[in-house]
């Protein structure tokens, strides 16, 4: 009794099923119920898919940000500086999975202005390294702003230096204008220690539009910082950019294992594991909360489907009597239910599809400036919108169990005399 006609045909009890969701008259309200259990479970899921793609779009721009101007391994020396031989670069790079190779300086500033002062991290880099090491300045042109040019009143040939724009607003000061870099590396003298200072140009403002690094970076030639922290030939440590930015984890290790215990690296991803961190519980967060509106669309689908067990109770009692096991009844009820949160579940993912993708192309809902974007990033990823419809459609099954589970507990006798 599982089946009727062509070996084409579907299953009685889905036959069943989709004939007890067609509203009588005296299942008016039942029928209410199972739509707004429909529309409960779309509602649902369409949040969920739309504020996921933008939370997905808010960690891919932080990313992309971070990536555009910081390198993916960084490489140095345990007790200090290294020296940057080609013997040692020529080993990083013929690792696996690296492309290029590049010896950079760090460390902490003051800079002084005729407007202010303020603290900061100078990086040196090395120009012609071939990678954009600063965001909006490729190779060739960084090259040439970090070169030395007459400037000033005077016209002293001053070594150039690229600020964030929020650091040379904080110091007030704008291209071609000149200032001072004070470096606690200085000297001893009769009177005590002496900071170094030396006057550079400010050749250019980037903006990576995060607020942390455009209020605090400056970056200038590897060979000007070297003497800014007298370092002589040593430098901080080595830069490294990899062909898969995503697995600089894996290259990681892969490098340190042809180094050795003297070196130690880290990636970009660890040097940023805070922020993603903050960002994937807040996705994980958001998933959890909007999920409670498909449970309370799926309580709904439970009560719709125990009242129609309590109108049907004749009919499961003539199908018992005709031969229907138990499993048959709870398979009708729990096809009754699936179909409701299917359906439910297909129309909050093309609602939430659609309108994402609104979202991404034509831009309309601006933010204020005190956020780092101007709209809402949204990104769609397959997995994320596969993930939400599975968790649906499995709260929707779930839903099902126990009012299918006590249709087919229903006594035959007593439901025929009674019903």
């Amino acid at each position: 009794m599982s089946r009727i006609g062509s070996p084409f045909s579907i299953s009685y009890e889905l036959l069943i099923a989709l004939r007890y969701l067609k509203a009588k008259r005296r299942q008016t309200f039942i029928s209410l119920i199972t739509f707004l259990s429909v529309a409960g479970v779309a509602v649902g899921v369409m949040a969920l898919v739309i504020v996921i793609a933008v939370m997905t779009g808010a960690e891919k721009d932080f990313k992309a940000r971070i990536l555009g101007f910081q390198s993916h391994i960084s490489v140095m020396q345990r007790g200090g500086g290294l020296e940057p031989s080609g013997e040692l670069m020529a080993v990083i790079k013929g690792v696996e999975g690296t492309d290029v190779v590049a010896p950079f300086v760090y460390g902490q500033v003051m800079l002084k202005s005729g407007y202010g002062t303020s603290g900061a991290v100078v990086r040196g880099v090395k120009p012609d390294a071939g990678v954009i090491q600063v965001k909006g300045f490729p190779p060739e042109v960084l090259s040439s702003r970090l070169s030395r040019k007459p400037s000033g009143e005077n016209g002293v040939a001053a070594p150039g230096v690229i600020l964030g724009k929020d650091l040379a607003l904080n110091l007030g000061v704008g291209e071609g204008d000149m200032l001072y870099v004070i470096s606690p590396k200085g000297m001893i003298s009769p009177v005590g220690h002496v900071p170094s200072m030396r006057q550079f140009r400010v050749s250019g403002l980037f903006d990576s539009g995060m607020y942390e690094y455009d209020s605090a970076f400056a970056y200038m030639d590897i060979k000007d910082a070297q003497l800014v922290f007298r370092m002589g030939k040593k430098v901080t440590g080595l830069d490294v950019w990899t062909q898969e930015p995503y697995e600089a984890g894996i290259t990681r290790e892969a490098v340190m294992s042809h180094l050795g215990p003297l070196f130690f690296a880290r990636d970009w991803i660890q040097n940023n594991a805070s922020l993603f961190s903050a960002l994937r519980l807040e996705k994980e967060a958001m998933f959890i909360i909007l999920i409670l509106i498909v449970l309370v669309a799926a309580f709904n689908i439970a009560s719709s489907l125990i009242m129609m067990v309590m109108e049907k109770t004749r009919d499961i009692a003539i199908l018992k009597a005709m031969g229907a096991s138990n499993g048959s009844i709870m398979r009708i009820f729990i096809y009754q239910g699936t179909i409701i949160g299917s359906v439910g579940t297909f129309i909050g993912v093309g609602l939430g599809v659609s309108l994402s993708l609104l979202l991404k192309h034509f831009k309309f809902i601006e933010l204020p400036q005190v956020y780092l974007f101007s709209h809402l990033p949204v990104r769609l990823e397959v997995a994320d919108v596969f993930l939400i419809a599975a968790s649906a459609l499995a709260i929707s099954f779930l839903a099902t169990l126990y009012p299918a589970w006590q249709a087919s507990r229903q006594n035959t006798v007593e439901a025929i005399r009674y019903g």
